[in-house]
């Protein structure tokens, strides 16, 4: 195991607390190690553990319209905003008044999925839909808090009720996929339901990257479930051919039966 100086020993307590990194967990040793709290990666040399990866449940947009339907107004406005933007859950949560641009009916979201993990913008045009539950919202807002969703918890560390932004809020999704009678999915399935349908839609490859906030083209790749047109194409082509041989093989076979006949009698 990597030891570590003495002086960072604490910061590194603190970074790992109520933590368990996995022994080849190499994200998280890579991390430590670039921020000098340790001298060398102890997973540098190890091999990785084979993954299994299966194609993600992506919901039908019907599914998602009822799940949606059964929310109450708030929950609504905040499905509405990941639907409508594909944003990061945790884009949505930091998103205050300042960064929704009436005028020109769009919005900023800030995320840290960038290299360096600093706070990137990127704007996101509004849909007319979008655009009457914000305003809406914001008509009705309370003035002194800056935040465009936001609750009223109460704080360990102040030892009383504040109120400030969420952090996180998965629990109410299985609720309400139960009383929708649909299959169980979480936020992040409407990024990718987004952008499936996009690509459905034959929007440039390009534009949905740069919406869904990708850096690298093949992330968005990642997103789409859908088969496209060419994929469609090239399958039409190989029925095609292989319908032809089948049918030339067939009637080969036929001939060579009648000829065989011809002969016994």
């Amino acid at each position: 195991m990597a030891s570590i100086a003495p002086k960072h020993l604490k910061k590194t307590e603190s970074m790992c607390h109520g933590f368990q990194p996995p022994l080849k967990s190499s994200r998280f040793w890579t991390a430590i190690y670039k921020k000098r709290l340790i001298t060398h990666n102890p997973t540098e040399r190890l091999d990785f553990i084979p993954v299994e990866k299966r194609v993600k449940y992506i919901p039908p947009m019907d599914d998602i319209d009822r799940v949606i339907e059964l929310a109450d107004p708030d929950t609504q406005d905040y499905l509405w905003v990941i639907r409508d933007t594909m944003a990061r859950v945790s884009e949505v949560n930091r998103l205050t008044w300042d960064d929704v641009d009436f005028k020109v009916r769009s919005l900023v979201l800030y995320t840290r999925k960038k290299r360096g993990g600093d706070l990137t913008p990127r704007t996101m045009p509004m849909t007319d839909r979008l655009f009457k539950r914000m305003s809406r919202r914001f008509k009705h807002r309370r003035k002194d808090l800056p935040w465009v969703f936001w609750h009223r918890y109460w704080s360990r560390n102040e030892s009383r009720w504040v109120e400030g932004p969420y952090k996180d809020r998965k629990r109410f999704m299985k609720t309400l996929c139960q009383r929708a009678e649909v299959r169980y999915f979480r936020f992040h399935p409407l990024r990718h339901a987004g952008a499936t349908v996009l690509d459905n839609s034959n929007v440039p490859m390009g534009a949905i990257q740069r919406l869904l906030g990708h850096e690298n083209r093949k992330t968005t790749e990642i997103y789409l479930h859908s088969i496209g047109c060419t994929e469609r194409e090239a399958m039409r082509v190989l029925e095609q051919v292989t319908g032809k041989v089948s049918q030339k093989s067939h009637t080969n076979s036929h001939t060579e039966e009648e000829k065989g006949l011809r002969l016994v009698t």
